[in-house]
């Protein structure tokens, strides 16, 4: 039975022989968003572009018109295209890459694939995001031993990278210092195959780095970061979620983290969920099983393991029945970002808006900015919102208040005037993080300050009010 020929609606196909329409909201035809609602919280979930989307319901069609064919013959290659697409966009070696399902999927593949020892630390940050930070909480509060010792960096915008760069290794010294008889032994390996023995392995630091934070939205110097990682002997698990599609110049190749990940649905236009994983080749020894353990799993004990090591590729080409579309469309996504103009095109015109749009919101709201000369905007400002500020923590807000304000910015925001942006607590005042698009403009930027100022006041006139 043919695939019946449907006609596409506006907006569902291009012609790559035809430049695409102007930056801005001439794009927006290209997105499936409601027509009254002004996003600019693309960053937390994604805005998947209707080629894409219709890329998704074209193979879905397929998949259905014969699963056996398509789950035991087609899938695999289709999915290897994807990841040296992928692969290309970041600097790194196709086998070095392999697709999971989001961020804190990757990071749980990374951290559970330790071999933990009594004494081992693992170091996460304030602004660490909430399910890596109970991840890493996790590790440290299991009942079954060894559990690693968790620590914090704290981090309190605005700060410089100079200033983060000095938080972050003041923390691994401090670490050192606080256990002076552990010996911290169980260092990255250089290149493949030169880790130590297990009988010259001690303890091991793990450092668990954001990329991109998520709140605030604040570029981190996380390369610099693993450089002082390799030279004091940590472990590097960069958490890049908000990177891929987003932050510029991306060479893992050149950065050598030890472990890398990132969302493609987040910032690369993929389908949800679709993230990247990436282990050099030099540490696939360490990822002993995908989540969950697959049919491709090689046991230690066995034979094949001398040969095969982990199959660290082939474990995450199949972990189970699930929607494969998110991981063979993404060749579509990067395929419409080339037709956008590219990478570089798309970057300058979302960084460019973002420090505009930040600039323009904190004017409408007569606020300010939360990075004032750009260091840490990458394509999502970060602006303080008119509500009161703390100088002692507890002075104005209850724990109870914060919960009802954020769920009041939430509620209000969607439903009364259609629009969205991230909003949050940090170091003592309310802050909105905007994620620039190539469908956004200035205006939405002004129209979200036009919201927040009004959904503002209502929070001062009553929750803030009635529990004065």
């Amino acid at each position: 039975m043919p695939i019946p020929k449907l006609s596409p609606a506006p907006g569902e196909s291009y012609d790559t022989s035809q430049k695409p329409p102007s930056f801005g909201h001439p794009l927006k035809q290209y997105f499936a968003l409601d027509d009254d609602y002004v996003n600019l919280n693309h960053g937390s979930y994604g805005s998947l572009p209707l080629p894409v989307l219709s890329a998704v319901n074209k193979w879905n069609y397929e998949i259905e018109r014969n699963p056996d064919l398509f789950h035991r013959l087609t899938y695999r290659p289709l999915l290897v295209k994807s990841r040296e697409a992928v692969a290309k966009l970041i600097g790194a070696n196709t086998d070095e890459v392999v697709l999971v399902p989001n961020a804190t999927h990757a990071l749980n593949v990374v951290l559970r694939n330790f071999e933990w020892r009594e004494g081992d630390i693992i170091i996460g940050a304030s602004t660490t995001y909430g399910a890596v930070s109970n991840t890493i909480r996790y590790l440290a509060d299991r009942s079954e031993q060894p559990r690693p010792i968790m620590l914090e960096v704290e981090y309190n915008f605005p700060l410089t990278h100079a200033q983060i760069i000095d938080l972050f290794h003041s923390k691994i010294r401090e670490a050192k210092q606080q256990y002076p008889n552990t010996q911290f032994t169980d260092v990255p390996p250089l290149s493949v195959g030169s880790d130590l023995n297990d009988e010259q392995k001690k303890n091991k630091i793990v450092v668990v780095i954001d990329a991109i934070t998520a709140n605030p939205g604040a570029l981190m110097p996380w390369q610099e970061m693993c450089k002082i990682a390799r030279e004091e002997g940590v472990w590097t698990v960069i958490d890049a979620a908000h990177s891929i599609g987003q932050e510029p110049n991306i060479n893992l190749d050149k950065a050598r983290p030890d472990f890398w990940l990132s969302n493609c649905h987040k910032w690369c236009y993929a389908k949800r969920g679709c993230a990247v994983l990436y282990v050099p080749k030099r540490n696939q020894y360490m990822i002993k099983s995908s989540i969950p353990t697959p049919h491709a799993y090689v046991s230690p004990s066995s034979p094949a393991f001398k040969e095969t090591g982990t199959n660290f590729v082939a474990q995450h080409e199949w972990t189970g029945t699930m929607d494969q579309t998110p991981f063979i469309t993404v060749p579509d996504a990067i395929a419409f970002r080339e037709w956008l103009g590219g990478e570089s095109a798309i970057y300058d015109y979302c960084h460019q808006l973002a420090l505009n749009g930040g600039k323009k919101l904190a004017e409408v709201m007569a606020t300010k900015v939360l990075d004032e000369d750009g260091e840490l905007t990458v394509t999502m400002p970060n602006v303080q919102l008119p509500l009161p500020v703390e100088k002692t923590r507890g002075e104005v807000y209850t724990t109870q208040q914060l919960n009802q304000i954020n769920e009041f910015l939430r509620d209000k925001l969607l439903k009364d005037w259609k629009t969205y942006a991230a909003h949050y607590w940090h170091n003592g005042a309310w802050w909105v993080r905007c994620s620039a698009q190539v469908f956004n403009e200035l205006s939405d930027f002004e129209y979200l300050g036009k919201a927040l100022n009004a959904v503002c006041k209502e929070v001062e006139e009553t929750i803030l009010k009635k529990n004065a």
